[in-house]
């Protein structure tokens, strides 16, 4: 096998612009969503650094208060809607999924690149309508606001469901791929737990999306012809709004979070240099928790007036959900135990992973349980949790797989020395800017508010020079991933020492993935590698192992 980039690969196949638009290629489009949204994720970082600076002093600072408002809504519409949701499983899982497989594409390719064409409608539109339309509500349309505000909301709402499309076509086809596109030898329980981590994920995708759908719908339905559904000058009731928006939206948490998890499974197998620990508990921790994912929306809503034994049921549901997340990390900590473990940066990231994810696990807590959670809520309390569980699990999972498979994806060695340094500013930027918010939350500072009183000062001001710091590591990352693009050394087919089949096609593959057909093992022996300095990545001790013989394939 070419131990660097070769020139017949997915990247020279082909040129100009619309043989990428057009691509069927998972890789192609998998890198084209990679561009998509890490463009959204600068978008909304822009638009974070915005509110955080307007807040570095009470009053205004460099916006007004109507300016602010358009701020934060632009800044949690584009994080959660194009970036956080679609991430993971947009780009890593389309470019990572079949060549875990040892396939040649996903099962539907054309279904594929719809869903990505879908996104880009819906970002289309949401973007045009948030900048232009002046859409203010927040990233949750809570009604009545968003049924009477005068702002471009009804185009901001289709945005949203045409996204929603991409969603679902994404799902179903990783659902149809691994069903039946597994190779020979790879069982439901010697899968990657990556693809796990898809499979769960995609089973949120396409129960729960179509609520939003619907919902949304709804909101337009009434916004346009004044029927009263919402909106309780017109008979409605705008609980009801609450109710559907949270049954999707606390399981788009998992579709945030699950694929995530799976990363770290990856991740922390290969640089612990161990068999990764407790396989089967892993993975049937992932359908756990997508399953009760659907069961505990309502603990958004323990303000909203519900009844109190209703409140009961959900949050002990709520406390339910730790159970499975406790199980992955026990079980990460343990393949850790005694493992050879590697600080390369994607090891780095799941340290961070793991403290940050931690925090924001056992935040939650306060907000599961009734007596704190009514002093705490709409505090900057919950937003710093919802950042250490979507930031702090999924971002910094993703940036984990983006450094994992990079030199995969484009046959490129980035700086590690670099890659240390920015993983080292954004653990330490985002801790300062969000652990002070629990503070602050705690001590009654409301969120998405534009002014404060002076006591909250000098928190407020260390948060933003935290989110500065961020930042900085950010740019950091972005420059040293790009310059290897141009400069990086070539990257041999498997430099880090993973056992599953994405490793033993070249880096980057080729336009049809493997020349021949692979025989699927254990995805997590790593004794069946060997570093063969010759190539200067690690190649298996008997290459026969994972080859079909003629005419044996299943």
């Amino acid at each position: 096998m070419a131990t660097g980039p070769d020139r017949s690969n997915y990247l020279t196949t082909g040129r100009g612009v619309l043989s990428w638009l057009f691509t069927l290629d998972h890789k192609r489009i998998g890198v084209m969503y990679l561009v998509a949204i890490t463009t959204s994720f600068f978008l909304g970082g822009v638009f974070a650094l915005l509110v955080r600076t307007e807040l570095l002093t009470p009053g205004q600072t460099i916006m007004t208060a109507d300016a602010y408002n358009k701020m934060f809504t632009l800044h949690g519409a584009v994080m959660i809607f194009l970036f956080i949701i679609p991430g993971i499983p947009a780009a890593l899982g389309n470019f990572v999924l079949p060549l875990m497989l040892g396939a040649k594409d996903v099962a539907l390719p054309r279904l594929n690149l719809t869903s990505f064409w879908f996104w880009m409608i819906g970002a289309v539109f949401a973007l045009v309508s948030i900048i232009v339309g002046a859409v203010d509500t927040g990233w949750t349309f809570y009604t009545p606001y968003s049924t009477t505000t005068g702002t471009a909301v009804i185009s901001m709402t289709l945005g949203v469901f045409i996204l929603g499309f991409s969603s679902i076509f994404t799902g179903l086809n990783f659902i149809v791929t691994i069903h039946k596109m597994r190779p020979e030898g790879m069982t439901w329980f010697r899968m990657p737990l990556f693809l796990w981590g898809l499979y769960s994920t995609a089973i949120i995708q396409v129960l729960a999306t179509p609520v939003l759908g619907i919902t949304l719908l709804l909101l337009v339905a009434e916004r346009a012809l004044g029927i009263g559904i919402f909106d309780p000058t017109l008979g409605g009731d705008p609980v009801l709004f609450q109710h559907f928006f949270w049954f999707y939206s606390h399981p788009a948490v998992y579709i945030m979070i699950l694929p995530a998890m799976g990363v770290i499974s990856e991740l922390v197998s290969v640089f612990s240099g161990k068999h990764i620990f407790g396989y089967r508990f892993i993975a049937w921790s992932s359908i756990a928790i997508a399953l009760l994912s659907f069961l505990v929306w309502g603990h958004h809503m323990f303000t909203s007036g519900q009844s109190g034994i209703t409140n009961m049921i959900f949050s002990a549901l709520t406390f339910s959900v730790a159970i499975p997340s406790a199980v992955k990390v026990f079980n990460w900590l343990a393949t850790m135990y005694k493992g050879s473990i590697r600080l390369a940066a994607p090891m780095l990231y799941v340290l961070s992973f793991l403290f940050l994810f931690a925090i924001g696990g056992l935040t939650g807590l306060f907000l599961g349980a009734l007596s704190t959670d009514i002093h705490l809520h709409d505090t900057y309390f919950v937003v710093a949790h919802f950042h250490y569980v979507m930031f702090g699990g999924t971002v910094i999972a993703f940036l984990g797989g983006l450094h994992y498979w990079w030199p995969k994806m484009f046959g490129r060695m980035y700086s590690e020395r670099w890659a240390q340094l920015a993983a080292l500013l954004v653990f330490v930027g985002f801790n300062l800017t969000f652990f002070t918010q629990f503070v602050m939350g705690s001590h009654g500072m409301p969120r998405r508010y534009y002014n404060y009183v002076e006591e909250f000062t000098t928190l407020h001001q260390a948060s933003t020079v935290g989110s500065y710091v961020l930042a900085l590591g950010f740019f950091i990352m972005a420059g040293y991933l790009l310059h290897s693009l141009v400069r990086g050394a070539p990257a041999p087919a498997n430099p880090w020492g993973s056992a599953t089949l994405e490793w033993e096609t070249t880096s980057p593959p080729p336009a049809g993935n493997f020349d021949v057909e692979l025989l699927a093992g254990d995805p997590y022996d790593l004794d069946a590698l060997r570093y063969d300095p010759g190539v200067g990545g690690w190649v298996r001790k008997d290459p026969r192992s994972i080859l079909v013989a003629a005419g044996g394939a299943g």
